[in-house]
């Protein structure tokens, strides 16, 4: 129906706005972020300072109380990379960046 269509895209728009909000907050951050998949919901890094995903992982739980996936979990060649996700609330995201600038 067209209004499925209709919620589906704005949804769509919600979450790549987040996904906006990430990448820019990152950038003020000076976190690079990759350019896996254009237009995803998924934001990737490199670990910064050499740290494993893992290692990683524990710092942003530990800093900015923020949790993420460790590329290490989707096989060896994602160790040393992070993915985030855009799939919060908007107000959860502006949240979790503000906290990840502050690190």
């Amino acid at each position: 129906s067209d209004a499925g269509k209709e919620q589906l895209s704005a949804q769509v728009a919600y979450y790549m706005n987040n996904a906006k909000v990430i990448k820019e907050g990152l950038k003020d951050a000076r976190i690079q972020c990759i350019e896996a998949v254009s237009n995803a919901p998924y934001i990737w890094l490199e670990t910064p300072k050499g740290m494993t995903s893992w290692d990683f992982f524990d710092y942003l739980l530990d800093k900015a109380n923020v949790v993420g996936t460790p590329g290490s979990g989707f096989g060896p060649s994602g160790e040393g990379y992070f993915r985030l996700t855009a799939f919060g609330t908007y107000e959860s995201t502006v949240a979790a960046i503000e906290r990840i600038k502050k690190m």
